[in-house]
């Protein structure tokens, strides 16, 4: 959910309920029309066609404590691993697996920096997925959200490996106040469609119901910037309706190429 860079009652369950039918067969439209001023930064990624399915395991957590949180998480990153892997190399692409960290509490420092206020994060300079396996986010969860957060992160080392978070710096570089966050949102939902790629691709071999994707889908709406964040000029991931949306968009192309949140309308970036 983090990079680090260098130095209502019975609407709310249909809601609930029509974003698991959703996630059980995702409709998949046509992009979004009025691209912003600026062209979206080009990578191969978006032309590298559907993410092949693969067999991917899901140890529980509800019980075991950081062992098992551990051997979850190196689970799902084995799995993302030979998936995006063998995606990249289909396309001619380059593929570097990233480093993995654990910590069983957060630390003061991590990538030699504050530990940030997140549930996992991507350390980009040292191409570092950095994991807590503790936490609300991890603990005793029995639906998908850990897995979902596994994949997001990944997501950020498959921009950094494409060339897109290079194109993003330098944008970011050039720009200030609201179109600084604007970008900074466009990238974050980005890594959210990658990771709906990712889980679609696995989605058969995954052992659920669509009672456990309509909890995924309620987390991911609950994990959107919040008023607090709006307050404080820190809207940086993207409201809940619009990381569903992008997350939803990707589990349903199982394509890159529905992730093209750079030339997107700003009322899906919001």
């Amino acid at each position: 959910m983090r990079i680090l860079l260098p130095a209502g009652g019975s609407r709310r369950v249909l809601g609930i309920l029509a974003a698991a039918v959703c996630l059980a067969a995702p409709p998949y439209g046509a992009a979004a029309q009025a691209a912003p001023p600026e062209k979206p930064p080009g990578t191969p990624l978006v032309r590298t066609g559907r993410l092949a399915a693969v067999e991917c395991s899901e140890p529980p957590i509800t019980d075991g404590g950081i062992p098992r949180a551990r051997e979850y998480l190196t689970a799902a990153v084995a799995c993302l691993n030979r998936s995006w892997s063998a995606h990249l190399a289909r396309a001619g692409l380059r593929f570097r697996a990233p480093r993995v960290r654990f910590y069983d509490e957060p630390v003061a420092r991590v990538c030699g920096q504050r530990w940030p206020h997140a549930d996992a994060f991507y350390c980009t300079e040292q191409g570092t997925l950095v994991f807590p396996l503790t936490g609300p986010w991890i603990e005793d969860r029995t639906d998908l959200y850990p897995f979902k957060q596994a994949a997001h992160e990944y997501g950020h080392h498959l921009q950094s490996l494409t060339g897109i978070r290079a194109a993003y710096e330098r944008r970011a570089a050039r720009a200030r106040g609201a179109l600084l966050t604007e970008l900074k949102r466009r990238y974050e939902l980005q890594a959210d469609c990658l990771a709906g790629v990712f889980l679609g691709s696995v989605r058969h071999s995954l052992p659920r119901t669509g009672r456990d994707w309509a909890a995924l889908s309620e987390a991911i709406r609950r994990s959107g910037d919040d008023e607090a964040d709006r307050l404080h000029g820190t809207v940086t991931h993207g409201d809940g309706a619009d990381r569903l949306r992008w997350f939803t968009r990707g589990y349903g192309a199982l394509s890159p190429s529905a992730c093209d949140t750079w030339s997107a309308k700003r009322s899906w970036v919001s």
